[in-house]
């Protein structure tokens, strides 16, 4: 439609100039002596046009003639721009793919032809890191000069630390990434797992409890990450007195306790010599959850009043009858009282449901006590095959274990 417009102007035009022309009776008279030119006037206006076109088209041609290397030139930058625009989009790809060798390639020919050298040698880094290939990581991670990817650099150096296991020098770096752009929550999660590889439980504590009110984390993780922290931290504590072990039990909030973190916790009074809250904890934590190898501590308790705990675990009873690690602690508990017959009666009940190597000697231990010598030397003999097959058994079952995972081995037969 354009282009039909455009002929019907022309055309136009054209009937303009002729019927002018007819009209136009003038003349151009050009006088060069001993030279006399008369032209038309119409005629002299046509050829004046014609020649501003013919001098217009010979100085553009020219222009362009001269124009040319410095075209060419553009055209070919322009060509090694947009395939290092490509190589550096291929290079991206290839990364979440999986791809580090092509990866790392792709971003190398970026980097060369100077298309946003920092991000192609952050990915190469990236890319040699996925290789394994730590002294390609730090010669591409020196070659980012751009301040303004000191934070992706630092990130990606801590990411490499840590999975190289250098836990402090992560640190580190995070603190550094911390002074350039604060503490955002992937960096928070890099920190987290860098304080544990240190072993920093304190800190990896206050991280998790920041991470959760951010909500950056599954709430079952960070479960497990605090109740792991409260363990170690314990573990720590048992080497101090038994007063800033009470005080950070204490201080433990009611929240972030668990069965694991009660058992721990029992473990370390129990060896400070802090039976009676020990004894408490246990109470309470059976009374809301029942646990066999908590009930087993319980027996292990050495309490001023142990009576009170043998009736405590006396009730309990009827609502497990068929607990052995109940029926081994009453047997305990009773033995410490010098209750034989009682401890007797349970310790052999519970030996009746597992065979369990505690269990014997708790048995030897009474009949020792009871100066019956001829029916301790069985339990002792038990206890001590089953010290002896415990080995062996273990090595069956990592021979068993081999066989199902290689085709080439033999499986054993039954």
């Amino acid at each position: 439609m354009r282009g039909l417009l455009w002929l019907l102007a022309l055309a136009a035009m054209a009937v303009g100039v002729s019927l002018t022309a007819r009209v136009n009776d003038g003349y151009l008279l050009l006088i060069v002596p001993p030279y006399r030119i008369e032209v038309a006037l119409s005629l002299a206006i046509i050829l004046f046009v014609l020649a501003f076109v013919l001098l217009f088209l010979v100085l553009r041609t020219i222009g362009l003639a001269l124009s040319l290397p410095s075209r060419v030139g553009g055209y070919r930058s322009r060509r090694r721009r947009e395939k290092a625009t490509a190589s550096l989009h291929e290079a991206i790809r290839l990364l979440f793919e999986g791809r580090f060798t092509q990866a790392l390639k792709k971003a190398g020919e970026a980097y060369t032809a100077g298309q946003d050298p920092g991000l192609a040698a952050l990915l190469a880094a990236r890319a040699a890191h996925g290789l394994r290939e730590p002294e390609k990581e730090q010669e591409w991670l020196g070659r980012v000069n751009n301040p303004r990817l000191d934070p992706a650099r630092l990130m990606l150096e801590a990411e490499m630390a840590i999975d190289h296991e250098q836990y402090g020098e992560a640190v580190s770096v995070l603190q550094a990434l911390q002074n350039v752009s604060g503490r955002h929550i992937a960096a928070l999660r890099l920190e987290l797992r860098a304080q544990q590889g240190c072993g920093n439980w304190p800190e990896v504590l206050k991280l998790a409890r920041v991470l959760e009110k951010r909500e950056a984390l599954a709430p079952e993780l960070l479960q497990e990450i605090k109740t792991q922290a409260h363990q170690e931290t314990i573990r720590q504590q048992q080497v101090a007195d038994e007063g800033q072990l009470l005080a950070y039990l204490r201080a433990i909030p009611a929240k972030e306790r668990s069965l694991r973190l009660t058992h721990t916790s029992c473990q370390a009074l129990l060896e400070h010599g802090v039976d009676d809250e020990a004894q408490r904890m246990i109470e309470k934590q059976l009374d809301t959850q029942w646990d066999s190898d908590l009930v087993q501590l319980y027996g292990q308790v050495r309490g001023r009043d142990l009576t009170s705990c043998i009736a405590r675990a006396e009730k309990w009873l009827p609502q497990h009858p068929e607990d052995a690690q109940l029926l081994l602690t009453l047997g305990r508990l009773c033995l410490q009282q010098r209750l034989w017959g009682k401890a007797q009666i349970y310790l052999e009940a519970s030996l009746s449901l597992v065979d369990q190597r505690a269990v014997r000697l708790e048995l030897a231990r009474l009949f020792e006590q009871t100066e019956r010598w001829d029916e301790a030397m069985p339990h002792y003999r038990a206890a001590a095959e089953q010290v002896a097959l415990r080995p062996a058994t273990q090595l069956l079952r990592l021979a068993v274990s081999s066989a199902q995972q290689s085709p080439s081995v033999p499986r054993l037969p039954g």
